[in-house]
């Protein structure tokens, strides 16, 4: 049997920097993957030629291109790669072939997945979606300390060059830092959220840069919370290399009132700030575009287990 008749098929809609990173990290790295398509409305981005070089199906037409595309009955997966918008429609084409729809926009159709903390909840959902940039980073982070203190409120602020922040990023700030707040709570387990996206216009651009606040209880076990962050950040590391702490985890002893607390009511608290680094692997962007990088390497790591389950099934 041929090789490839025995990875799930898939197809990358978005012929832009991240698609065409993550069409890169397939062929190179997917061991249960195959690249069937490559999707855009640009016959002549830079994306579509070089998928065309790499000996990959193009398709110039979006998504009714692809659902007429000879191949598409091999195709298991889909990832977009395009925006928040275009993915609605895309999810309504799609849902009744029984496509399988990896997420990389701030859609959120379907669950938030960070795979270090919740992909064994949902592989068998029919649409997963990756959160964002600053979510992928930080809310490992965020689970790290509420899983050994409950987090009475967790803030992160990505930073990322502005060189990497195309077209899509940029269109998508709004959906960015509301879908991300909802993740920090929701997968995350702080009780409330917040997420702030900083462009950085520093020449030369800087690698994405990460810092995660959480407020937790004055009484929680420091050592248990270093613990924890250092195991998650080598999990993260697995499938994100270029993923690390910048420096030991930081905690500072102070007396706040949350908004929904009584007025007056003063509680001691401690924040925990855990400063982070994400540099990328540079497959098809230079290596300060981290942030476009653990996008892509988690919905690798995403589909990769997946379609091994799937394997395991069959």
């Amino acid at each position: 049997m041929n090789e490839t008749t025995e990875k799930a098929g898939v197809a990358i809609i978005g012929s832009g920097n991240i698609g065409t990173d993550l069409m890169i990290k397939i062929l190179r790295h997917a061991k249960h993957l195959h690249m069937v398509a490559f999707v855009g409305i640009d016959p002549g981005s830079d994306g579509l030629k070089r998928a065309e070089r790499l000996g990959v199906a193009t398709v110039s037409d979006g998504i009714e291109g692809l659902i007429a595309h000879p191949d598409f009955a091999s195709v298991r997966l889909v990832f977009d790669a395009t925006s928040a918008g275009a993915h609605a429609k895309h999810e309504r084409l799609l849902r009744p072939h029984g496509v399988r729809v990896i997420d990389l926009t701030p859609a959120a159709i379907g669950p938030f997945v960070v795979p270090a903390v919740n992909l064994d909840q949902h592989l068998g959902d029919p649409n997963l979606n990756m959160v964002t940039c600053g979510g992928q980073a930080t809310i490992p982070m965020v689970h790290a300390v509420a899983r050994v203190a409950p987090v009475a409120y967790a803030e992160i602020v990505a930073s990322i060059s502005s060189r990497s922040a195309g077209p899509g990023t940029r269109a998508n700030i709004d959906e960015f830092t509301e879908t991300t707040s909802n993740a920090i709570v929701r997968v995350g387990g702080a009780k409330r959220g917040k997420a702030i996206i900083v462009l950085n216009p520093a020449d030369p651009p800087m690698v994405m840069r990460d810092t995660v606040y959480c407020l937790v209880d004055g009484n929680a076990d420091r050592a248990a919370i270093e613990d924890s962050v250092a195991r998650m950040a080598q999990q993260v590391a697995l499938y994100v290399p270029g993923y690390r702490l910048k420096q030991a985890v930081q905690f500072d002893a102070i007396t706040t009132r949350m908004p929904q607390e009584p007025a007056g009511q003063i509680v001691e608290r401690v924040k925990v700030s855990i400063f982070l680094e994400v540099e990328g692997a540079g497959h098809y962007l230079p290596p300060y575009a981290g942030n476009l990088d653990i996008m892509t390497s988690a919905a690798l790591a995403t589909a990769e287990r997946i379609a091994a389950d799937q394997a395991v099934a069959a």
